[in-house]
């Protein structure tokens, strides 16, 4: 079997690394990859935006199917151009991967269809939507309603705060036509989940929830960033949870798309804010998350490809048995550029020591030079990831290879987990 994963970050390796563990025959090709890719399989350099000279290379090289990885070719209606050529691909439309491109239409769908979330109106205009942010007083959210790199959204303690992020957003274009509209959000309280859920647009396979730590920060301080580790399973997010979610979320979503002529077909991912009156949707997203997906994957022990595969040949998954999971935990260290998450370094050199087992190296922003230096190439560099018995140890081995790994201006968090343990401490 031959399959084409596009794009070139850490969730793309960790994405083809469970493919090939689950058939080590399959031959894996990548666009554009990265030098972790590489050692899996061909990569060829060609942009996963460039949606002609993929469609080219699909056509070409006559692939079982591809796996769409970054939301960027999604909006720009990557699958349904290799849909239209009968290539199999896993991941929705453009019209559907608005449930993450654009919040406004995500919002909208939510509320009309009963989804629990937060109340919120959009704005183009700056002092209008700065009304707003005082009516609603602080804590208040502002976000860009386009994609922006994980990075678009503002959770402001002070209503100054929010009105400089509008101001950022719908003045300043910091964002670019992302941020050309925003919405202000009421603030939700409570811990986050990621929940990723496998679907053929009826049906749903989902995945063990995992808990990402946006800000750059220990002990969650700092500015946000697209990520800096995560880790799974979470005991705040027990089966009957899932099952709620599946329920409250996940079917009345696919639903309402279905509704609306645009079918959601790929991984459907559901930030989850936990209030007290259950769990919210703070926001979709139409792939795989990162970085939890690559502390996800290395736990699932049953088959990504069969469903995937099912999924991309518009084929039903209804029947299909539940995901088999390890009884490990695991822990998602992200290796971050110097400057990140705002004037980022690049082309530092790379010292990566062998991965002890137990620990995976997934490569998020790197490059290799002709001479074989292994440079940093990215805001995010590295996603170290430790399977272990508990998670302090999964922790303790993911932070160890980290401090390891070598470039100027590295940084990285420790205590990924840490909501986590100190739960466990309590307990005990």
């Amino acid at each position: 079997m031959r399959v084409l994963v596009v794009g070139g970050g850490g969730r793309e390796h960790a994405l083809a690394w469970k493919l090939l563990q689950d058939d080590q025959h399959l031959e894996l090709v990548a666009a554009p990859g990265n030098p972790g890719i590489a050692a899996l399989g061909r990569c060829e350099p060609v942009a996963a935006t460039d949606v002609d000279a993929l469609c080219a290379l699909a056509t070409r090289e006559r692939f079982d199917f591809v796996v769409v990885g970054p939301e960027a070719p999604l909006e720009l209606g990557l699958v349904d151009r290799l849909r239209a050529l009968d290539i199999p691909a896993f991941g929705p439309t453009a019209d559907a991967a608005r449930i993450e491109t654009s919040k406004r239409f995500a919002k909208e769908l939510m509320l009309a269809a009963g989804v629990p979330t937060s109340m919120a109106r959009t704005f183009t205009d700056a002092d209008a939507a700065k009304a707003e942010v005082r009516r609603l007083g602080a804590p208040v959210v502002v976000k860009a309603s386009g994609i922006a790199a994980g990075k678009g959204v503002v959770v402001a303690a002070m209503t100054s705060e929010a009105e400089a992020a509008v101001e950022a957003m719908l003045v300043d274009n910091v964002f670019g036509a992302a941020g050309a509209e925003v919405l202000v959000e009421e603030f939700m309280s409570g811990e986050e989940l990621s929940l990723f859920a496998l679907t053929d647009g009826t049906h749903v396979l989902p995945m063990i929830a995992a808990q990402d730590h946006k800000r750059i920060g220990e002990g969650d301080t700092g500015p946000n960033t697209g990520g800096m580790g995560a880790y799974a399973p979470v005991s705040i997010a027990p089966a009957a949870l899932v099952d709620e979610a599946v329920d409250r979320v996940f079917m009345p979503t696919l639903r309402a798309l279905r509704d609306a002529g645009c079918p959601f077909t790929g991984l459907l991912y559901a930030g989850l804010m936990l209030t007290k009156d259950g769990p919210r949707v703070v926001e979709f997203n139409c792939r795989f998350g990162d970085p939890e997906t690559e502390a996800i994957l290395p736990l699932l022990e049953s088959s990504l490809l069969e469903p995937m595969l099912a999924i991309a040949r518009g084929q039903s998954i209804a029947g299909t048995a539940p995901l088999r999971w390890k009884a490990k935990a695991s822990v998602t260290t992200v290796v971050a550029a110097g400057g990140y998450p705002a004037s980022v370094r690049k082309g530092d050199a790379i010292v990566l020591p062998a991965a002890p087992a137990g620990v995976t190296v997934f490569h998020s922003g790197t490059h290799r030079d002709a001479d074989g230096t292994l440079r940093t190439a990215g805001g995010r560099v590295l996603a170290v990831t430790a399977l272990a018995p508990t998670l302090g140890a999964a922790q303790q081995a993911s932070a160890r290879y980290a401090e390891h790994v070598h470039f100027a201006g590295r940084q990285y968090r420790r205590d990924i987990g840490w909501r986590e343990l100190a739960r466990s401490a309590g307990a005990s």
